[in-house]
């Protein structure tokens, strides 16, 4: 299975939760809830194992905009809504499947 693009976006992803943050954290994490978006789009999970599907369900987890007009800019409202310890644990899983994607990529 190839993992080409993944690799690409959630490297994509990851770069854009390092600092300096140019458009601010919330544009920032915005940008990698994009990123991550493409990542998973049309992405057939039966080759992930279970810690990569964990961390995919995490991220789409963080991602939820439920019950935020999306009109508004639904994932800036959502950046705003985390925490510092969210902030710290989305960078963490967006990094951890980085580095799973980018591995399987090279694997194949």
């Amino acid at each position: 299975m190839q993992y080409a693009y993944q690799s690409e976006k959630l490297a994509a992803a990851r770069r854009c939760l390092m600092l300096p943050h140019t458009e601010g954290v919330e544009g920032s994490i915005a940008e990698a809830f994009r990123e991550c978006c493409h990542a998973f789009h049309r992405m057939d999970e039966s080759g992930l194992d279970d810690n990569a599907r964990a961390w995919v369900a995490k991220i789409k987890d963080f991602m939820d905009t439920t019950g935020i007009d999306a009109t508004s800019g639904a994932w800036v409202i959502k950046a705003q809504s985390l925490s510092t310890d969210q902030q710290i644990e989305l960078s963490r899983v967006v990094d951890e499947l980085a580095n799973w994607f980018d591995r399987k990529f090279w694997e194949d």
